[in-house]
């Protein structure tokens, strides 16, 4: 059987599909972007969002390619020794600032891969079982304190954002937690709705449609400020001041990139987080995105690393 399209329904398919016709013109070098984390995660779905309208307005096809092991770090591994020929890039985690204390042999160097664009930052929500008596953070306190054995809470896994979040909460708390960890979000969310586990500091996105169904209760929020999505939910900070967490993403090149692409690339996400459907989506999943420089994002990543190193080393957390 023969299958004929002619141009215009052709372009018409490729419009449907997020490719434009300039797109299709640079097809011959496509610009490969590694997400070191499984297909459908928080990074992988912004990144996907942001590097289709990028790609667009650069007249590029970016695709994504998932190569998920060791907490990021095979991924990551495989830009930093990648050619900075600047078709290869990666858009990678909070992880990114924490593995190099969890790990004793990365086999790269933090430094191998260049910040380019700081995408967004999202806190976590400090969640629990609607039955649960605590209703805010001087509850889980309170809590805290007349449990001797501790409170369970659970983590999205060892060395996690989450896990870290529960180490400084019992450290500036001064209560006994006892770390539940999972091998996932979904999981531990799924047993926190269950009531099989206390407490979670869980991904925003992830736990808000459970918090709107009324499947789980929402405590307290990580974030500096207030919440798009839910303006009245108060932060931990309130209580213990200082208290910021966040899960952020970025795109990093391979050191050596051509600078000019860098900032290219660096210029046509800044125009893309500006875009009102853009904004519209980053804030349904309560993410802060603000225009920032190669520079101002090198500058975070070492604030982060700063933070994070110091908890893991105290906390006496290794992987690997």
């Amino acid at each position: 059987m023969t299958l004929t399209i002619d141009r215009r329904r052709c372009l018409a398919l490729l419009s449907l599909a997020g490719l434009s016709a300039s797109n299709a013109s640079a097809s011959s070098r496509p610009v490969r972007i590694v997400v070191p984390y499984p297909a459908g995660g928080g990074a992988d779905t912004l990144g996907r969002i942001l590097l289709a309208r990028a790609g667009t307005g650069l007249g590029e096809i970016f695709v994504i390619e998932n190569r998920p092991g060791a907490g990021g770090t095979l991924g990551a591994a495989s830009v930093a020794n990648a050619a900075p020929d600047g078709l290869t890039f990666l858009y990678d985690a909070t992880g990114h600032a924490i593995n190099p204390f969890l790990y004793p042999k990365l086999p790269y160097a933090t430094n191998d891969l260049v910040p380019v664009f700081l995408a967004g930052k999202a806190p976590n929500i400090l969640v629990t079982h609607p039955s649960s008596k605590a209703n805010t953070v001087a509850d889980v306190i309170a809590l805290g304190k007349s449990s001797p054995a501790g409170l369970d809470f659970a983590s999205s896994g060892n060395g996690t954002v989450q896990h870290l979040a529960l180490e400084m909460f019992q450290r500036q708390a001064g209560i006994k937690l006892n770390h539940v960890a999972y091998k996932g979000g979904a999981p531990a969310l799924a047993d926190v709705a269950g009531g099989h586990v206390a407490f979670y500091f869980s991904n925003a996105a992830a736990c808000t449609p459970y918090i709107q169904s009324g499947t789980i209760k929402a405590i307290a929020h990580t974030s500096g400020g207030g919440l798009h999505q839910m303006p009245r939910l108060a932060a931990v900070s309130d209580v213990l001041p200082g208290f910021e967490v966040y899960e952020w993403n970025g795109l990093f090149a391979p050191k050596g990139t051509p600078a000019a692409r860098v900032l290219a690339l660096n210029k046509a996400l800044n125009e893309t987080i500006q875009d009102p459907e853009i904004r519209k989506r980053l804030d349904s999943f309560s993410v802060i995105s603000v225009p920032n420089s190669p520079a101002e994002f090198s500058q975070f990543r070492a604030s982060e690393m700063e933070r994070w190193g110091k908890l893991v080393k105290s906390a006496n957390i290794t992987l690997g």
